[in-house]
């Protein structure tokens, strides 16, 4: 699963967002055995690694406080746009910081399921 966002239309229409979910990850790792590959696991470890950055960011800015006056119809705005521009954030911190988590989570795994990096 790509977790790119691919220009102004996902943006607008969440369908189109390739978002990652608690679920999805967990139905991903449901179907993970000794046959899978190592390359398979890896990819599910970084989305969760990016998932987890999302939520992390989406904490983070629930701690700006709200200004009084601000102009709702701006707000408006920048809520639409938020959820998709956290989500492309969190792949490229991912993808930018090298996944120390998702190595961690990868080298546990690939012992649990038996899985060898070996193909």
């Amino acid at each position: 699963m790509s977790m790119q966002i691919g220009g102004l239309n996902s943006y607008i229409d969440p369908s189109v967002t390739s978002s990652v979910t608690g679920k999805g990850l967990s139905g991903k790792l449901d179907n993970m055995d000794s046959a899978a590959s190592a390359e398979e696991l890896k990819e599910v470890c970084r989305e969760f690694e990016s998932y987890f950055m999302e939520q992390v960011y989406k904490e983070m800015f629930k701690t700006i406080g709200s200004e009084e006056g601000k102009d709702t119809s701006l707000s408006s705005l920048v809520d639409y746009f938020k959820d998709g521009v956290i989500q492309d954030i969190a792949s490229q911190t991912t993808d930018q910081a090298g996944g120390p988590l998702a190595q961690q989570l990868y080298e546990q795994m690939k012992r649990n399921y038996g899985i060898t990096d070996e193909e």
